[in-house]
């Protein structure tokens, strides 16, 4: 009884170690947005600068979750785990402490550095303390914790600028980064992946691939389609992007190898989460600055008024992770995508200059649960879709996926956005946001098509070395 009692506090101490881990990252992603006036007002900077404050973050997350991922792997995923939230908690502080914008956007830089090494290992390490019996429920509230902490952001960035100072939202990060470290020190086990060699041509090209991709997306409101930047950063990103594709099918030990999406599975998840959050991203930016700049809202009012979108996650969340375990991962997840695509479509066709917040609850609401349904069966899906020694790696890629997807959505969406609307009147917004949203709604429908092509789960089946029921896989 006793070593059973101890294997629960185990499992205990990990959900709640990585729960908050995983808070603090995600939470950093869209935290800024509702900060963004109260930056500028103290450190100056055009818009396009203020801009990087929230994708130099959403960058650098992206580009290192990989190599982080396979970091863990050779060197413990605990230690790194330490060390990718010391990094994270001293840059939060720098962000806290920036006399100018330059280097708000540098210390935002090195926090998604110290994001990129902590997020992926969060779900290998509670994968590897939780029993294969309660790892539905460990990973529903595992999710719920990072949806809420994902949608929370404007609220959580409003409220802090708003009643103490913009400079709280990354002293918040501080006192429980530095709690973590000698928690995660006495309590979690150290484990190692594969012992693999690190593929540094590998992580070059996908870094510069992404990056290039992602500048040419975030300046070409500014600087124009035609901009020789925007063009070199496109067409050199996808040159380097496609090199990485033809590196992980022929190196020997790639970063992130090609075989992997053979699977049915894993690829249907994977795409499936860009596009759920290419949409979402997108969505969450233009209607927190919508209810601000147009409704009138104060920055804490709201985000207050977007609580049946971000607290929903709290409350159907485990139970997405319960419904996993029974029928599945794959309906949970199709249900949900369709739930959140329809959720944006109903914002899409109530959106007015002055529309009621009756109008938008119902929109609100829809989205909540589907985002909810989301979370926690598609990390389980993508967990179950590989083998133990392949989950670090595949951790890591769904997470990058996400973070990629997130950067393309605000990127993509402001575009859109820019192209029929601007900030000129109540009207002129409305103009770009429907529109926008519209496209949201679209990409995340198709993210639920992507999931119905996983394949369903055979209970029965279990592949050698794997820790979760893994999904019946078709070669492409």
């Amino acid at each position: 009884m006793s070593q059973q009692a101890a294997r629960r506090g185990g499992a205990v101490w990990a959900l709640v170690i990585t729960s908050v881990a995983g808070f603090m990252a995600a939470l950093d992603n869209l935290v800024v947005t509702t900060a963004l006036p109260s930056i500028r007002k103290d450190l100056g900077g055009a818009l396009d600068d203020l801009e990087w404050t929230v994708s130099a973050y959403t960058l650098t997350f992206a580009v290192f979750l990989m190599f982080g991922a396979a970091l863990g792997d050779r060197f413990g995923r605990r230690r790194l785990f330490i060390i990718g939230t010391a990094v994270f908690t001293a840059a939060s502080a720098a962000a806290a402490m920036a006399p100018g914008i330059d280097s708000l956007i540098a210390a935002r830089a090195v926090q998604g550095v110290g994001a990129a090494i902590m997020m992926p290992l969060t779900l290998t390490l509670l994968t590897a303390a939780v029993p294969a019996a309660k790892r539905g429920m460990a990973y529903g509230i595992w999710g719920a914790v990072n949806g809420l902490a994902v949608a929370s952001g404007p609220l959580i960035g409003g409220s802090l600028t708003e009643h103490i100072s913009w400079q709280w939202i990354f002293w918040l990060n501080v006192p429980l980064g530095i709690a973590l470290l000698p928690l995660a020190r006495l309590r979690l086990a150290e484990s190692h992946g594969t012992g693999a060699r690190l593929d540094i041509p590998g992580t070059l090209l996908a870094s510069g691939g992404l990056f290039g991709i992602v500048y040419g997306l975030v300046r070409s409101p500014v600087d124009g389609w035609t901009s020789p930047l925007v063009l070199t950063g496109l067409f050199a990103g996808t040159a380097l992007l496609a090199g990485f594709v033809h590196h992980g099918i022929h190196n020997k030990n790639p970063m992130l190898p090609m075989r992997l999406f053979r699977s049915r599975a894993f690829t249907g998840i994977n795409v499936a989460s860009l596009l759920m959050f290419l949409g979402m991203f997108g969505s969450i930016f233009l209607l927190s600055q919508y209810m601000q700049g147009v409704l009138g809202y104060s920055p804490t009012e709201a985000g207050l008024r977007m609580l049946p979108w971000t607290g929903m996650p709290m409350l159907v969340a485990p139970i997405a992770g319960i419904l996993s375990d029974r029928i599945g991962g794959r309906p949970v997840v199709a249900a949900g995508l369709f739930f959140q695509a329809a959720g944006l479509a109903w914002m899409a066709s109530v959106v007015t200059a002055d529309a009621s917040y009756g109008a938008q609850l119902p929109g609100l609401i829809i989205s909540g649960i589907g985002m909810a349904l989301f979370f926690a069966p598609a990390s389980s899906l993508v967990m179950s879709s590989v083998r133990a020694h392949e989950q670090g790696i595949a951790s890591g890629a769904n997470n990058a996926l996400r973070e990629v997807g997130g950067a393309l959505g605000i990127a993509v969406m402001a575009s859109i956005f820019s192209a029929q609307g601007g900030y000129e009147s109540g009207q002129a917004f409305v103009d770009g946001l429907q529109p926008a949203l519209v496209t949201g709604a679209a990409v995340v429908a198709l993210a639920g098509v992507a999931a119905l092509l996983i394949p369903r789960r055979r209970p029965a089946a279990r592949i050698e070395g794997a820790s979760a029921p893994v999904l019946e896989t078709v070669s492409s």
